[in-house]
């Protein structure tokens, strides 16, 4: 998955702009944006591009390609109905980092294409901010679900569930929690330092700060087809 995501990044028409030029991702949302509705296309375009990212991923993987034969659906419902314990075979990295991460990128997916939301900063007492993030954990699950048990998910292609205990119920848990408190994080810290450290420094290492501490928020805006360091609030 990160080297996909790396290929995008580097086939990305954002990154052959000129320095000297004003970038594409320095324009800030304006108040009548807010007037609109949630954008479903382009967040399930997004999503959809992300889920394709993920999947392609997985294909390089010989344990995947090895269920490809096989009957479809009867080994399809196998897969994903197979769901009787906490822990899968995976690892605490992929667990309990790489899951909470994908919940972060997916739930900026849905943040991004929120104009209500999108420009909002940390506020731990704001629940204009909470609603929001609620909503994108709510995005997150659903994502999940279907990445996991989905038509298009681990469970179809390749038939993970199928010998257990590859299937489990911690992703489906783990990714929307964790990727809430994830994005939370990333949201104080921008707010908090990143904001501060980029007025005191020059535009590329301004940049670097913003993609290295908010990883998700960076993914999430190359899916949208911005740059990595692309903030709707505020400009470079």
């Amino acid at each position: 998955m990160l080297r996909a995501l790396l290929f995008l990044a580097l086939i990305h028409p954002v990154f052959a702009q000129s320095e000297d030029q004003p970038p594409a991702d320095s324009i800030p949302s304006t108040p009548a944006d807010t007037q609109e509705g949630f954008q479903w296309k382009p967040a399930l375009i997004q999503s959809g591009l992300f889920l394709v990212v993920q999947h392609s991923g997985r294909m390089v993987q010989a344990k995947t390609r090895r269920e490809f034969g096989g009957p479809f659906w009867s080994d399809y419902f196998e897969s994903a109905s197979n769901i009787h314990t906490w822990n899968d075979s995976n690892s605490i990295l992929t667990n309990y980092f790489g899951h909470p991460w994908m919940g972060a990128i997916t739930g900026y997916i849905q943040v991004f294409n929120d104009p209500r939301g999108r420009t909002l900063e940390f506020d731990v007492s704001s629940g204009q901010y909470w609603k929001s993030r609620l909503k994108a954990m709510a995005w997150t699950a659903a994502y999940s679900a279907q990445y996991e048990i989905g038509p298009i998910s681990e469970a179809s292609i390749g038939n993970v569930g199928k010998k257990s205990p590859t299937m489990a119920a911690v992703d489906l848990v783990v990714t929307p929690l964790g990727g809430l408190v994830w994005m939370a994080l990333e949201d104080y810290l921008d707010q908090r330092f990143v904001a501060r450290w980029e007025q005191e420094t020059s535009v590329n290492k301004a940049r670097f700060l913003r993609v290295v501490i908010n990883p998700g928020r960076s993914i999430a805006n190359l899916l949208r087809w911005k740059r990595p360091s692309y903030r709707d609030n505020r400009s470079l």
